[in-house]
């Protein structure tokens, strides 16, 4: 069983038999009183969002028992996207809710971690970064260097971010897929 001390943002913890998992956190000691940890906690299964409050040393559970497999996306077909596991070439579906936003970073053929609670599939984790290619921006204006300035990019999966005035449309980019924003310009 993990107390509060365990608390952390990604935490996975099965509660009632669901896997949740810890969005959000923050640690209350308050002048008066007993402290206590404010939580937002996500259903890995169905989505739901639930905010909690744990007094200090209580008992929040137990560790999720939820097992990672390295797989390659393969295709998506109207609301379901193919995964195939890079060991065994077996291929497994996912639903569009379970890969959630994920899908703005998707490209066929990426490796990404599929997650499995009680051999059933739930959901996916993407790289930290992914390299996308552009598919249509405006073009750099001569002379238009006003610091910081950025324009949006439509990336090849559809996804739009913004980006500094200098890319244009054939450049490949690398962007955070856990905040969704451009990091950098991949070198030619």
């Amino acid at each position: 069983m993990l107390d509060t001390t365990a608390i952390r943002k990604n935490l996975k913890i099965e509660i009632d038999g669901d896997p949740w998992i810890v969005v959000d956190f923050q640690f209350v000691k308050p002048g008066k009183g007993q402290a206590f940890t404010r939580t937002r906690l996500k259903n890995m299964i169905t989505g739901n969002v639930l905010d909690k409050t744990y007094k200090s040393g209580e008992k929040i559970g137990q560790a999720a028992n939820i097992d990672e497999r390295e797989m390659a996306f393969l295709y998506s077909q109207g609301t379901m996207y193919t995964f195939m596991d890079n060991e065994n070439y077996e291929q497994i579906e996912i639903t569009s809710e379970q890969v959630g936003d994920a899908t703005n970073f998707l490209v066929e053929n990426m490796n990404v971690e599929v997650l499995f609670f009680h051999d059933r599939p739930i959901g996916i984790e993407l790289p930290n970064f992914v390299e996308l290619d552009i598919a249509e921006t405006e073009p750099a204006v001569k002379g238009d260097t006003v610091s910081g300035a950025t324009k949006p990019a439509t990336l090849s999966t559809g996804y739009v971010l913004n980006v500094p005035l200098f890319i244009s449309s054939d450049d490949k980019l690398v962007v955070d897929t856990r905040t969704g924003e451009y990091v950098e310009r991949v070198k030619k």
